[in-house]
């Protein structure tokens, strides 16, 4: 079964906001946001419903990441381990 290096604190992802070049925050898993108890679900059920047709089949997690100093965000597709 692969993990989220990201989710699972494995790997820290450093990326410099493109408009202000402040680095970017993880703000977490895209699934997080549209359901906040989606967390209590099993990972192929929340991939089901995340928005993203192929996070499942690829095996990558959608995380959104922010900038804290011009509220520039974007999301980020981390392939798992």
């Amino acid at each position: 079964m692969a993990v989220c290096p990201l989710c699972n604190s494995l790997k820290v992802l450093n990326i410099d906001c493109p408009t202000c070049n402040s680095p970017l925050e993880n703000s977490g898993k895209v699934s997080d946001f549209l359901d906040p108890y989606g967390h209590y679900n099993d990972e192929e059920t929340v991939k089901m419903g995340d928005g993203y047709p192929n996070t499942a089949k690829d095996q990558i997690c959608p995380h959104l990441m922010v900038c804290p100093t011009c509220e520039y965000n974007v999301v980020k597709f981390i392939q798992e381990e």
